[in-house]
């Protein structure tokens, strides 16, 4: 069974890192970004089933890497991370397409709930 592949994309080194060893010793391929440039790069190269994208990117914010993310692949499941109560846009990211947000500081554990119900979703809808 090939492994599943998550991109966390945030501009916050600690975050990335920690939700790299997280995921990680869940069995995921992960790989990170620090910007919405290398993270469509990595999203053309690597296609990953999930992303992990924070609403707050210096350069390219959360939705236009959300809008571009949809544009390449539809299939990707994308999950925002934001760190203060931006409800228009987690609207605006919700009808681009974002399955869910988390508000930073996020409990690791919901997080890692979540991601795993999403990818596991995704293998048995390619059983059926």
């Amino acid at each position: 069974m090939d492994k599943k592949k998550l991109l966390i994309v945030d501009d916050q080194n600690g975050i990335r890192i920690l939700l790299m060893e997280v995921f990680s010793s869940e069995g995921y391929d992960t790989f990170q970004a620090a910007n919405g440039k290398l993270a469509l790069e990595l999203v053309v190269n690597e296609s990953p089933d999930l992303v992990l994208l924070d609403m707050k990117i210096p350069g390219m914010d959360g939705l236009e890497i959300l809008k571009r993310i949809k544009e390449l692949n539809t299939d990707i499941k994308v999950i925002m991370m934001t760190a203060y109560g931006e409800l228009d846009m987690i609207k605006e990211a919700t009808d681009l397409g974002a399955l869910m947000h988390f508000t930073k500081p996020f409990d690791i554990d919901e997080m890692r709930v979540a991601v795993n119900t999403q990818l596991k979703k995704n293998i048995l809808e390619k059983r059926a």
